[in-house]
């Protein structure tokens, strides 16, 4: 069974905890619909929750932390999901290349 984020709290956890693979549906519906108030069905504190649920996973994205994706469960209705990605590495701050430039400015 796949994780479900409820909102983004539980969302940003998930992110910082997830595997890369590993997938969790941020919502189920027609998103520019249930977060557009003259039309949703939901209600305006649901609606709230979906935007910044929404919004948090964007930012992701842009952040490079997960890929977001949708698969199609019927006539306007889809799950939209986030998928981790392979954080990058740090690089150890005993590294040569980490040490290179303190020691370029004390060698000059």
């Amino acid at each position: 069974m796949q994780p479900e984020a409820q909102d983004e709290i539980g969302f940003s956890a998930w992110i910082s905890l997830a595997e890369p693979g590993a997938s969790i549906t941020y919502h189920q519906g027609f998103l520019a619909v249930d977060a557009t108030a003259p039309v949703s069905k939901l209600s305006a504190d649901h609606r709230r929750r979906l935007s910044d649920l929404a919004a948090a996973a964007a930012r992701a994205a842009e952040q490079n932390l997960v890929h977001l994706v949708q698969a199609r469960l019927g006539p306007d209705r889809f799950a939209y999901r986030a998928i981790a990605r392979p954080r990058p590495a740090l690089p150890s701050k005993s590294s040569p290349d980490a040490l290179r430039p303190a020691a370029s400015a004390l060698l000059s």
